[in-house]
């Protein structure tokens, strides 16, 4: 990458890019100049050090699967919705797992605010179910505690019975569609 180029937003896709092939572990300001063409301080140009690179990678991962989530539950709702979520977010996490793990869950400025945008659609996805406010906070919270946990789990390996596993995670998506059902009475 000739220096020119040299951007944030090139640093981000150059440290990404290490990430998928080499895992998290291999992130250091060095490999990512290295792989840039150019030497680690020239990379403080366009970020102050490998923090402030964490959390840049962060929200464009979180930007990532907001998009491939919001284009998923798109023109569905309710049960269907949370369907089309949970397999989106799944299906993210096993496309890229490397760069999955790579994402801060820290509440880093940049991080929140494009995590508000994943909010966003999670909110209007159990518009259907008529929670209270408060409650719908608790589902969202529910629902990104199973799909996060179960593709994390799946993308390590974690499972090692022979049961297949897309037919757990239809259960688990049952067993979600189930309790949200039940989460609570009506808002009046």
């Amino acid at each position: 990458m000739a220096r020119a180029a040299l951007s944030a937003a090139a640093v981000v896709d150059v440290a990404l890019r290490l990430v998928d092939e080499e895992g998290v572990g291999a992130l250091t300001l060095a490999a990512v100049a290295s792989r840039a063409g150019v030497a680690t301080p020239s990379l403080y140009k366009h970020v102050r050090n490998l923090a402030e690179l964490r959390a840049l990678m962060s929200a464009r991962i979180m930007d990532e699967l907001s998009e491939r989530i919001g284009s998923a539950v798109l023109g569905r709702s309710a049960d269907e919705a949370v369907r089309a979520l949970m397999t989106a977010w799944r299906d993210y996490v096993l496309a890229h797992p490397h760069r999955y793990a790579a994402l801060g869950q820290a509440p880093e400025p940049r991080v929140a605010e494009a995590g508000e945008r994943l909010i966003g659609i999670m909110l209007a996805t159990l518009r259907a179910y008529d929670l209270d406010d408060t409650s719908v906070i608790h589902a969202v919270r529910c629902l990104r505690a199973a799909v996060h946990g179960f593709a994390v789990l799946e993308a390590e390996r974690a499972f090692q019975r022979s049961e297949k596993l897309d037919e757990t995670y239809d259960m688990l998506i049952r067993m979600v569609v189930a309790g949200l059902a039940t989460a609570t009475p009506p808002r009046r």
